[in-house]
């Protein structure tokens, strides 16, 4: 669902939303954790409609009024549930709750698609004209599924080691030796506390 994104670009506005997990389920994730200085949380519906036309699961055009507390309910509590599943998976423990949870909204149908041209003629998703909220869910529980048991894929899910970090990502890195969620984000940030020491030490 999620195929047609922009990995890595930045949320609608103020929200600041980063879609750079390598996986959507992953980026909902992040949502509980909001950015320093913005708003990340899912806790309205208005934020909720922009994530989910950020993360490429509802095409541009698509109606939002429907989305109401309940959406907002049903994706926080979708989102813990992957949190605590992944995080589970990365100790080597096991999380039967959220797996039961995931595993009964992924056996839902996901949103269906459709094609027409836009203006400029190029092949473009239709809006959906009334998106569904088991459906929505459905597509990202599946996309969680399909994560953990690609057993490649599962091994290469990483935690940020940036400070004060919690964000899970997949590492795509060639030598799988990618340490941040983002090199522009949690890496600068390291280099710029080490650049400080550095210079602590030399002027002491």
């Amino acid at each position: 669902m999620a195929a047609g994104r922009t990995a890595g670009r930045a949320g609608t506005g103020a929200y600041g939303w980063r879609y750079d997990s390598g996986r959507v389920c992953l980026d909902l994730v992040a949502t509980a954790e909001p950015p320093p200085g913005g708003r990340g949380r899912l806790d309205g519906a208005v934020p909720l409609g922009r994530w989910l036309l950020g993360a490429g699961l509802l095409p541009p055009g698509t109606p939002l009024a429907g989305i109401d507390a309940r959406w907002v309910r049903s994706f926080t509590e979708l989102r813990d549930g992957i949190g605590r599943l992944v995080r589970a998976e990365l100790d080597g423990r096991q999380a039967p709750a959220a797996l039961e949870r995931v595993n009964a909204l992924a056996a839902g149908a996901p949103p269906g698609i459709r094609a027409v041209r836009n203006d400029a003629g190029v092949l473009v998703r239709a809006p959906i004209p009334e998106p569904e909220c088991a459906a929505l869910l459905a597509a990202v529980a599946r996309d969680a599924v399909e994560l953990l048991t690609d057993q490649e894929a599962r091994a290469r899910l990483r935690r940020c080691e940036g400070d004060r970090c919690r964000r899970v990502y997949l590492d795509t890195s060639r030598g799988r030796r990618r340490r941040w969620c983002s090199s522009e984000v949690c890496g600068n940030r390291e280099r710029v506390a080490r650049h400080r020491r550095r210079t602590a030490l030399t002027e002491a």
